[in-house]
């Protein structure tokens, strides 16, 4: 500072002649320098508050989107620490509690948690994406791939009924999910309409089915690819797998090719989507062609005389395989998770979900009776059932064509899957069930790529072990399961409002949801252990028309969609709930068990970690870092969707 006054005096030494010049200039330097710092105050404020403005600029400014430290993965007050853990531990019964009683609203769905992914998705799809996109997941991920297996073990020819009856299952849970995205066009689809109707628990063990159907539909894809790989260039299925012969049986062939094709596809998908959605509808006409192919040529060279019997296994074999089976038709839900990157859901949603759902559903059947005219039940293959078809009836060169077409619509399927898992996964994370590091969106691809990376690891170790009859039977029951709590969440839905349905009315519609669903789990089990019983159904069916007409005499509709609504409420959910369940209790005792291991595993995480991390994002104060309100602070007033519904939620 004295260098600055006096001028910087060479050697230091000040000439006793300018020394008056020079006190008049450092009296002059004097008077600019504390006027500057007047009229400047941040220029003389302590080095703690230059230290806070500079932190405030740097908050300012965007962060890179490549980063993971541990405040991007548990920023909550829970996390900071082991004593702040230890604190979060012991009040673990009374978190719990208001987690189980909250609900979110869809005004915080669709405007709040949208700003945890930092950037927001990029609305670039129309009803011909959506609907060429649903074909291009659905289509590749069944026909191709489980219809064989069904018709050989559980179905024979009446695996025909068998799709007809999934289709139907699945049709009713397509309207309800239409509802809802309609009205609530987010990426977590029935993750974000059991969060608000159902509340956070509920969404929790959704969640966690959602991620496991995910992660087990992804890998059964994949393994598949490599059987229909290994048909096309004439080897066994099994051939292109590693036999580890010291591993359980269904998980000792090792699946390398499926591992890469999981990364190729979940890369297409993490680039862009409007660019993934274009390479879909193209390749799908390539699968259109194949389908009109398959169907004449079956019918040209099949057999009626192939059909018989019909249903060797009766009825009980043809409601196992429908239940396997309705693992084909999981794709759309992938799909309505695309709602958030519509650009008129009210409009789009309907069109792209419903029509192609209604056109999928005839193609399964034609293309499960073509199979079966072609081959008899007992010579069916159960890896490649149509490439070997082909091969029976002398059009060798067919089954190159047929393998090649189904290649490409697992292919598709594996794109299409990749977008909807991430997007499921992006909307967990903005809840904080997950690390919310999952849930950021990259400015450039528009597109949640660790969200996408996440999904497609954990996809990959698991298709590296897992046989296909393991994964298949553990992700229908996921699907059946959430598609069931998505019927009862709709009912809910049109009955029940905030502060405008009394105690009475609430109890009333529990009372009547409890008959209905417990009228459904008597049915299947009555079936499941006498299929040729009558007298059980007699009291568990009037049970269930008994809930939906106490449902529609006592109780006042509270909710009226204004766009696109489902028809004859709550006959059709309810049909939904009873089908769901009806043909979750046609699965093996096998896929309990492992769905039970995993319900575990959810439950212990949600324990340790969900729970907290959701509950410091519910009760933060405005002030904290990373605040997010929470939709029972703000939620108390009507929302409106942009769809134009105005309702008061609950």
């Amino acid at each position: 500072m004295l260098l600055v006054l006096l001028g910087n005096p060479k050697h230091g030494k000040i000439c006793l002649k300018s020394h008056k010049t020079r006190v008049r200039q450092i009296f002059q330097r004097s008077i600019y320098i504390s006027a500057f710092c007047i009229f400047s105050p941040s220029l003389c404020a302590p080095m703690e508050e230059i230290q806070e403005t500079a932190t405030e600029k740097e908050s300012d400014q965007p962060r890179s989107y490549w980063r993971w430290s541990k405040t991007d993965f548990f920023p909550e007050p829970s996390f900071q620490n082991w004593a702040t853990y230890k604190t979060a531990i012991t009040e673990s019964g009374s978190r719990f509690k208001d987690r189980f009683l909250n609900r979110s609203t869809d005004s915080f769905e669709l405007n709040v948690l949208q700003k945890q992914s930092e950037n927001t998705l990029h609305r670039c799809l129309t009803w011909w994406d959506l609907m060429w996109l649903s074909f291009g997941s659905v289509v590749g991920t069944g026909i191709f791939v489980l219809t064989g297996q069904e018709a050989h073990n559980h179905a024979g020819s009446a695996i025909v009924i068998s799709y007809a009856i999934s289709g139907l299952s699945a049709l009713l849970s397509v309207f309800c999910y239409t509802e809802f995205a309609v009205e609530v066009p987010v990426a977590g689809g029935s993750f974000s309409y059991l969060r608000i109707e159902l509340g956070d628990f509920v969404a929790f063990i959704a969640a966690g089915n959602i991620l496991l159907e995910a992660v087990v539909g992804a890998a059964g894809l994949a393994r598949s690819w490599t059987s229909y790989f290994a048909t096309i260039i004439n080897r066994n299925p099994d051939s292109l797998r590693i036999h580890i012969s010291s591993f359980a049986e269904g998980y000792n062939m090792l699946d390398p090719i499926a591992v890469v094709v999981l990364l190729i596809t979940n890369t297409i998908a993490m680039l862009g989507t409007r660019g993934a959605s274009k390479l879909n509808w193209i390749a799908s006409l390539v699968t259109v062609a194949l389908i009109v192919f398959i169907v004449i040529a079956g019918c040209v060279k099949g057999s009626v005389d192939n059909l018989t019997p019909f249903a060797p296994y009766g009825a009980g074999g043809i409601f196992q395989a429908a239940a396997v089976l309705f693992w084909a038709y999981t794709g759309f839900d992938m799909v309505a998770t695309m709602a958030e990157e519509t650009k008129k859901p009210e409009k789009d949603i309907p069109i792209g979900l419903i029509g192609s759902m209604s056109m999928i559903t005839i193609v399964y059947c034609l293309m499960a009776l073509s199979l079966s005219m072609m081959q008899k039940y007992t010579e069916i293959d159960v890896n490649a059932a149509y490439s070997v078809a082909f091969q029976s009836v002398g059009m060798k060169w067919a089954k190159y064509l047929v393998a090649a077409g189904a290649l490409k619509g697992m292919t598709t399927g594996l794109i299409v899957g990749g977008l909807g898992q991430a997007r499921y996964t992006t909307q967990i994370a903005r809840s904080h069930m997950i690390p919310p590091w999952f849930a950021l969106v990259h400015p450039k691809t528009g597109t949640p790529i660790y969200a996408a990376l996440l999904v497609t690891i954990c996809s990959a170790c698991v298709a590296l072990f897992s046989s296909l009859d393991v994964l298949s039977s553990v992700s229908s029951l996921s699907t059946l399961f959430i598609f069931m709590l998505m019927a009862v969440a709709l009912i809910v839905r049109r009955y029940n409002a905030r502060n405008v349905s009394s105690t009475v009315d609430r109890c009333k519609l529990g009372l009547f949801l409890f008959m209905i669903i417990g009228s459904s789990i008597g049915t299947s089990v009555y079936y499941s252990r006498n299929a040729n019983g009558w007298i059980g159904h007699m009291i568990t069916i009037p049970i269930w028309v008994l809930g939906n007409f106490g449902i529609m005499i006592f109780l006042p509709q509270q909710h009226f969609p204004k766009v696109w609504g489902v028809p004859l409420v709550p006959w059709l959910p309810s049909l939904s709930i009873g089908l769901n369940l009806f043909l979750i209790g046609s699965l093996g005792s096998e896929a309990f068990v492992r769905f039970g291991i995993c319900t575990l595993v959810m439950l212990a995480y949600y324990l340790f970690c969900g729970l907290h991390a959701t509950y410091d994002v519910a009760h933060q104060k405005q002030d904290d870092p990373g605040y997010v309100q929470d939709a029972n602070i703000k939620g108390k007033t009507t929302d409106e969707t942009e769809s134009g519904t105005v309702v008061q939620r609950s």
